[in-house]
């Protein structure tokens, strides 16, 4: 059984440095890379169509930041919290001024799996967690897509604000001020995926606890792993699991699944891009 994983970027040596000076930091996980990077204004990052045959995903953690991205023959400029979702092919983006911005590309994009500082932990894929199944693609076919979180006011009685592609699941959490309650916390389990929790406001801790199985050698004791921001945790199935965001302060957590939760996609009118991202024909909404 597989290991808690945590990253605390700004405490790692970064794996990429442009010559302006932009860091970037490749983590990954069984069906996809994330990649985070420290942008510098007047930087570009860039994608060829001869590597990036599949789209990618931009996950815009802050709402000062504003980017300038490109993909084929169409371009926007974004502002604020949100998604983009990249088609295949020739793209690249920009800043207007320094920012932190998040990239995520599921295995398919083959050239980047050697640059993530912990590739050696997949050199053998995990049994306990499923491989990637592509969910549908958008049937108005592949273009540049925003969604911006202003455009997705909060509300009573849905989980934060999730959106999809065929590859990936992001859900922004709502965004706190101050610790949460230690006494509202919510464990609970995957069975078959990995959860990646990406903090990018405030510190949190990770709680897991491992399952017992009748093998004494496989017990773990419980772990706590404390954790500032930007930080990722991989958080393996069938680990026992909770978040807690600690201290003062604001506090936002996203967490990234690969392929797309079935459970949040059936919960009618959770996923805010489902018109264009249908699941699949076995996932009913309800």
């Amino acid at each position: 059984m597989a290991a808690l994983a945590t990253y605390e970027f700004l405490t790692l040596p970064p794996d990429e440095v442009t010559d302006l000076g932009s860091r970037t930091w490749y983590v990954r996980a069984q069906n996809f890379v994330l990649a985070f990077t420290r942008l510098v204004a007047g930087d570009t990052l860039r994608r060829d169509a001869s590597a990036q045959r599949e789209e990618y995903v931009i996950v815009l953690p802050h709402d000062d930041t504003t980017i300038d991205v490109t993909a084929g023959n169409e371009s926007q400029e974004v502002t604020g919290r949100g998604v983009v979702i990249v088609p295949p092919g020739d793209s690249h983006l920009s800043a207007h001024g320094d920012a932190d911005l998040v990239r995520l590309f599921d295995v398919r994009t083959t050239d980047l799996l050697a640059r993530c500082g912990n590739a050696s932990a997949y050199a053998e894929p995990h049994p306990r967690v499923a491989l990637l199944e592509p969910w549908p693609d958008p049937p108005a076919g592949h273009r540049l897509r925003v969604y911006r979180n202003a455009d997705f006011p909060l509300e009573r009685g849905r989980f934060g604000r999730i959106f999809r592609s065929s590859a990936f699941m992001v859900n922004f959490g709502d965004p706190r001020n101050g610790p949460r309650n230690p006494d509202r916390l919510s464990p609970h389990h995957h069975d078959d995926f990995e959860q990646c929790s990406l903090t990018v406001a405030g510190d949190y801790i990770h709680h897991v606890r491992t399952p017992w199985t009748s093998k004494r050698s496989q017990w773990h004791a419980d772990e706590h792993a404390a954790v500032g921001s930007p930080a990722v945790a991989i958080i393996p199935p069938p680990t026992v699991h909770t978040s807690q965001a600690v201290g003062e302060g604001d506090h936002l957590l996203i967490d990234i699944f690969s392929p797309p939760r079935a459970d949040f996609s059936a919960k009618a009118g959770w996923v805010l891009n489902a018109d264009e991202y249908p699941a699949p024909e076995h996932i009913t909404t309800a």
